[in-house]
């Protein structure tokens, strides 16, 4: 089955900051601000509110799903969040576009001689 992602793209750095995050392992809210912190070297940084409202519309459009996970121990009002196979999907489609913007700038970046 092949999706049409573009009417969701561009992502928000938000969007696209948590789908990253949530690409390796199922997290809960503060561990997503945690990675998304550690994948961007502390350069990106998401507050509470910002990171509920995109989990909210994300969870909405069904690219992120509340996940069963539960770890012992751990407070049983935590809510983990993972990654659908649509969510996946769609993070797919924006690096593909993100690689073609990167190759056009690259291009133009390059000086005039070396431009064929």
């Amino acid at each position: 089955m092949n999706i049409d992602f573009s009417p969701h793209l561009p992502l928000s750095p938000a969007a696209l900051h948590i789908l990253l995050a949530l690409a390796s392992d199922d997290r809960h809210g503060y561990g997503i601000m945690q990675e998304i912190a550690r994948q961007s070297d502390g350069q990106y940084k998401l507050g509470p509110g910002t990171l509920y409202d995109n989990l909210q519309k994300l969870m909405e459009l069904s690219f992120v799903q509340e996940s069963s996970r539960r770890i012992a121990g751990d407070d049983p009002r935590r809510r983990y969040y993972k990654l659908t196979p649509t969510g996946r999907g769609l993070l797919s489609a924006e690096i593909k576009r993100l690689e073609g913007v990167v190759r056009e700038a690259a291009a133009h970046l390059r000086p005039a001689a070396r431009r064929t």
